[in-house]
């Protein structure tokens, strides 16, 4: 199994419940398949932007989702091609095959205006919180993806 499933595994076990200590992550990892080191696993953590977090739990792995919002960043502005809305949605369009990713990068912001994102092939419906700040949220998408 490669590296990129194994950050994919990593990043699924980290979102979906609380994981306190490597030890713990490589034991959960091995449950699926992955055999790491110690090593190679912080490696895995650094990458990914993993931080340890103290929250009422204890301490528990966290994804920093600004770190890998800043490194997609500039390859997402060159895929979106316009951004328009009507009455309820924002549409984007993308370059083919590229409408997914931009849906992708768009939810993992996690901006409490925007619902969710639906994808097509170049095509992303945005479902914006409330109607009455949809071009509140076109412009913070234009200014996000074009500037």
């Amino acid at each position: 199994m490669n590296k990129l499933q194994r950050h994919f595994v990593i990043k699924e076990i980290i979102q979906s419940q609380v994981v306190s200590s490597q030890e713990e992550l490589a034991a959960l990892l091995k449950k699926r398949g992955f055999d790491v080191t110690q090593a190679t696993l912080s490696r895995d953590l650094a990458e990914l932007g993993v931080s340890r977090i103290h929250t009422e739990k204890g301490m528990q792995y966290t994804i920093n989702g600004h770190h890998e919002e800043t490194k997609i960043t500039p390859l997402v502005t060159r895929e979106v091609s316009s951004v328009e809305h009507n009455e309820v949605l924002i549409v984007i369009r993308t370059l083919p095959g590229r409408a997914q990713g931009v849906a992708s990068y768009l939810d993992s912001l996690r901006n409490p205006m925007i619902l969710g994102t639906v994808a097509g092939d170049d095509t992303v419906f945005v479902t914006p919180a409330s109607v009455k700040k949809i071009a509140s949220i076109e412009k913070y998408l234009k200014e996000l993806l074009f500037s």
